[in-house]
């Protein structure tokens, strides 16, 4: 759908407005980091991160998009992205839940997610929380000047997969800046070579989604909720990047959540 649209490369002026979007997203994630354990309920999460947004002179980017109804997407185990925070929705001992935080600061779009542990929790999701992180990673490490967009997907899907893993097909990651949906498309698989050109001043966020288990998922009738249909666990990591000076340039952050946590949590 994206790839039909026109792609906007961003002066150096509008990156460092995206910048400053993405790294109250990061702070953000930082401050919810401090509550995310057992007994809590996204719904808690939520009204936590709407106030620290708004705190700092921006908006939820998320919320009252496409007529979703919060500031964060809270999804937990199971459930792949999109999760609507409630108060039903009780954090237990050995759970892991994806927030998906967006910001509007300035006129332009912060949006990253991280993949929380609650508490202890088994060694082998642990090992789904790393690999999925460093898929991410991955993935910006094939964003410079001179490659494709296939080219990042193609090196989260390579690690991904050589480590047992599978990656989610129907949510992508995307273009970013006034709109927080913009031209390309960005898959978490696919093929070198292919795909729009990675150009100076491009920005996107590169998200990850991961299962322990089949690739296949459900999307439930809101036409928000999304969960694996084996209901094996799945992880969920985002950056936003712009190319600069040839290569990626990480624009949202995890370093507030290291802080908040002593390091990386798995």
């Amino acid at each position: 759908m994206f790839e039909r649209r026109k792609i906007y490369l961003k002066t150096a002026e509008e990156i460092e407005k995206l910048y400053r979007a993405n790294q109250l997203v990061g702070m953000t994630h930082g401050e919810l980091a401090k509550h995310i354990k057992p007994g809590v309920t996204t719904k808690e999460l939520d009204k936590i991160a709407y106030e620290f947004i708004c705190d700092h002179g921006a908006k939820p980017a998320f919320l009252g998009y496409s007529g979703f109804p919060a500031s964060l997407c809270t999804s937990i185990n199971e459930y792949v992205v999109h999760g609507i925070p409630s108060e039903t929705a009780v954090l237990k001992e050995g759970d892991i839940i994806s927030v998906d935080c967006g910001t509007i600061l300035d006129g332009f779009v912060g949006d990253s997610a991280f993949t929380f542990p609650v508490g202890e929790v088994s060694d082998e999701v642990k090992g789904l929380l790393r690999t999925t992180h460093d898929s991410l990673y991955e993935g910006i490490e094939a964003a410079v000047v001179g490659k494709r967009i296939g080219d990042i997907g193609n090196a989260v899907q390579t690690y991904c997969e050589k480590r047992g893993y599978s990656v989610v097909r129907e949510f992508t990651g995307h273009g970013i800046g006034h709109s927080m949906h913009e031209a390309p498309n960005v898959p978490n698989y696919g093929r070198r070579g292919t795909g729009a050109k990675i150009e100076e001043g491009l920005c996107i966020c590169i998200e990850p989604m991961i299962n322990l288990g089949s690739k296949n998922v459900v999307i439930y009738d809101d036409g928000w909720t999304t969960r694996t249909k084996d209901r094996k666990p799945s992880a969920h990591f985002e950056h936003c990047i712009a190319i600069v000076d040839g290569k990626a340039k990480i624009m949202s952050s995890f370093e507030f959540i290291k802080e908040a946590l002593g390091g990386l949590p798995f």
